[in-house]
């Protein structure tokens, strides 16, 4: 099987690319073009003497390069995105480039090609949920420019399967944590400044509630979805059904790492009111059911794992300035 990975470089991409890789898939890796001409989480030479992978440097934003990248590729998996929340107040146009209409170049592209698209989408889509666990039936309701901008590409992958029959499956994770994330996100920024021997945590919200799932596990069920039979538009959540919140992520740290720790306020990690999602959590009864997919990762697990990466990284706390969850 060929596939194409956009975002490769990136977190979750490079998860991806790693298990693609274990089930001996060909390969083709894109990562954003940038003016070091590196590849983000792929800049290692296994990944250049691999000759099962092919990498690429371009934009999803150039419709004709797209074009050309899809041709004589059997799935394409969409993991380019921005995804920083707090950046999406600042600069909503760039989100909906990227997340929207770079969605759109690929639809068009796959369209003329007859290749399957897996499109990566995200929790933020239903906003602070009217019941939990979110199920499949739960309306749409985006919250930030961010949740706006993915909802959107998510609706045009359904609309081209129902008007051109295009081949797309739409795969909903909820928040993936793990080795290579940003110091941005939540649980990086906790156990970076752990780590670093910070005992006073500075935190945004605490009381909101997240279904945190491993990144390996996210990983590998967006490979189970190249191996799919439904390319219909329909949507598939990724999730623990477990939710945490912020505070409980602290006690598991306190309990794991041995630390007692204080939390402090930090304003400019607070969403807007009418923006923050109080709770995540999934309904992972249709990735069971279809994908043959559970977690495999408990939380505790996880955060021991993600510790000692973040140690191994020697990752600094001047590097989480903001994070969303």
């Amino acid at each position: 099987m060929k596939v194409l990975v956009t975002g490769a470089g990136g977190f979750i991409g490079s998860h991806v690319i790693d298990e693609l890789l274990s089930r001996s898939y060909n390969v083709t890796a894109l990562c954003r073009y940038n003016s070091a001409g590196t590849y983000g989480w792929l800049e290692d030479e296994r990944y250049f003497q691999n000759r099962s992978l092919s990498l690429a440097l371009g934009d999803i934003t150039d419709s004709g390069y797209i074009e050309e990248l899809v041709q004589d590729t059997d799935v394409v998996i969409n993991m380019a995105a921005l995804i920083g929340i707090p950046y999406s107040y600042i600069a909503p146009r760039s989100y909906l480039n990227v997340n929207t209409i770079g969605t759109l170049n690929l639809l068009e592209g796959i369209r003329k090609s007859g290749s399957k698209l897996v499109q990566i989408s995200t929790s933020e889509v239903y906003g602070t949920p009217q019941s939990v666990p979110i199920t499949l039936d739960h309306p749409i309701n985006p919250q930030s420019p961010y949740a706006a901008s993915k909802s959107s590409a998510d609706f045009l992958c359904k609309s081209y399967s129902n008007s051109f029959d295009t081949k797309t499956l739409i795969i909903r994770p909820f928040n993936t944590y793990g080795p290579r994330q940003s110091m941005r996100a939540v649980i990086p920024t906790i156990l970076s400044q752990v780590a670093n021997g910070d005992r006073i945590i500075k935190l945004g919200s605490i009381d909101v509630k997240r279904d945190f799932t491993f990144v390996t596990d996210t990983a590998r069920a967006i490979a189970n979805g190249c191996e799919a039979n439904f390319y219909d538009g329909r949507v598939i959540q990724l999730g623990t059904g477990i939710s945490y919140s912020i505070l409980e992520i602290i006690e598991f740290c306190q309990e794991e790492f041995g630390v007692e720790l204080e939390i402090k306020t930090d304003k400019s990690r607070i969403r807007p009111v009418n923006s923050e999602v109080k709770i995540l959590e999934s309904d992972p009864s249709a990735a069971a059911k279809l994908l043959g997919w559970s977690h495999a990762i408990d939380i505790k697990p996880g955060l021991r794992k993600t510790y000692q990466w973040i140690g191994e990284q020697n990752q600094s706390p001047t590097k989480s300035l903001k994070y969303h969850v």
